[in-house]
């Protein structure tokens, strides 16, 4: 049985605001760095070998802004989290690929690529969760 004041804390609107906002730092706070350093970012794509490099510039940053908005203005989450799972997947065969690696080159990449998947799943969370709550909300209002 879950004690009264975490149920409450649980339940609480600042709570589910700062899980999104944390859930989705990693990718509002590189899009917008991205987007401050165009340049940069092209040089980071022409590094990994990923063509055209402009388009896949321009991508990255709207997919990581779009995917973010969506979660924090608690609209289409299923959206915004999918829209970042993919991307997030998608990163590990273009730019962690371990395997074609040796030594610690190779666990680092591993260890990223484990992360990427933790992080799908708090995605994947997230999405289940506002669907939770707007299935209540539509209880509650008698919808």
């Amino acid at each position: 049985m879950t004690p009264k004041f975490i149920a409450r804390i649980l339940g609480s609107a600042w709570l589910w605001h700062l899980s999104r906002l944390l859930i989705t730092f990693m990718y509002w706070y590189a899009g917008l760095g991205f987007a401050m350093n165009f340049t940069g970012t092209e040089a980071i794509m022409a590094s990994l070998g990923i063509q055209p490099v402009w388009l896949v510039s321009l991508l990255t940053i709207a997919v990581e802004l779009i995917g973010s908005i969506l979660i924090l203005s608690d609209r289409a989450v299923w959206l915004g989290a999918g829209m970042l799972g993919v991307f997030t997947l998608l990163t590990i065969p273009l730019t962690h690929h371990f395997w074609t690696m040796s030594g610690p080159e190779a666990a680092q990449a591993m260890i990223e690529s484990e992360e990427h998947v933790t992080v799908l799943g708090g995605l994947v969370g997230i999405a289940i969760l506002s669907y939770v709550r707007q299935q209540l909300r539509a209880a509650k209002n008698g919808k």
